[in-house]
């Protein structure tokens, strides 16, 4: 008997061994591929005042050769900034105060050979509402500069939130590939060059004085 529970043990342990070397194995192939498209926050500045929280952020990312080749090819990149101002509580879960999102399109005009960003406000995506604001820039790199940079963003209003409330900013940008054509979504099933994506949760500061 204590031969044959020795016998389980060892398997088990030994199963345990090869599932533990099989998922390693598959975070090797899979880890390269997602270090390539990860954003990185190099600024992120909440200011809340009696009128207002506004957002300031730095992001920093490169986009995949797949998402260049795509641009050049005539196909529209979404990129999406979500902001969402939770009221912490205690007693239950958290209760989203306030959303805000910003939708923007990034093209590139073979005949001018210039490229063109538009932005929109809201919740909804960008695919549903009007362009609130366009501009063409030279190049690939001016247009991607304003696209990674998030200047006085008003997430909410002052009568929103309650003076000596507790709230959260949760915070999310990514790469929108629900706003591309069906058939393209189709063909990206599986490829991580076009998982591109950020988080980021802190709590609202204090009110600052006028």
């Amino acid at each position: 008997m204590m031969a044959f529970s020795m016998h389980c043990m060892k398997k088990c342990d030994l199963e345990r061994l090869l599932r533990k070397l099989c998922l390693l194995m598959l975070a090797a192939v899979l880890l390269p591929s997602y270090a390539q498209t990860q954003i990185e926050i190099s600024q992120f500045e909440v200011d809340r005042s009696q009128d207002e929280v506004v957002l300031n952020a730095q992001l920093q990312f490169e986009l995949s050769s797949a998402v260049e080749d795509a641009l050049l090819k005539g196909v529209p990149i979404y990129f999406r900034a979500e902001a969402d101002v939770l009221k912490e509580r205690w007693y239950w879960y958290d209760k989203t105060q306030t959303s805000s999102a910003r939708n923007y399109k990034l093209a590139f005009q073979p005949l001018t050979r210039r490229w063109r960003l538009s932005m929109s406000t809201g919740a909804g995506s960008a695919a549903g509402q009007g362009l609130a604001l366009s501009q063409s820039y030279d190049t690939s790199a001016a247009a991607m500069a304003a696209v990674r940079k998030i200047s006085r963003w008003r997430i909410a209003s002052g009568g929103d939130l309650e003076p000596q409330g507790k709230y959260r900013l949760d915070f999310k940008f990514h790469l929108d590939v629900s706003q591309l054509p069906r058939p393209f979504q189709i063909g990206l099933l599986g490829q991580t060059d076009w998982d591109l994506s950020v988080l980021r949760s802190q709590a609202l500061p204090l009110e600052s004085p006028k």
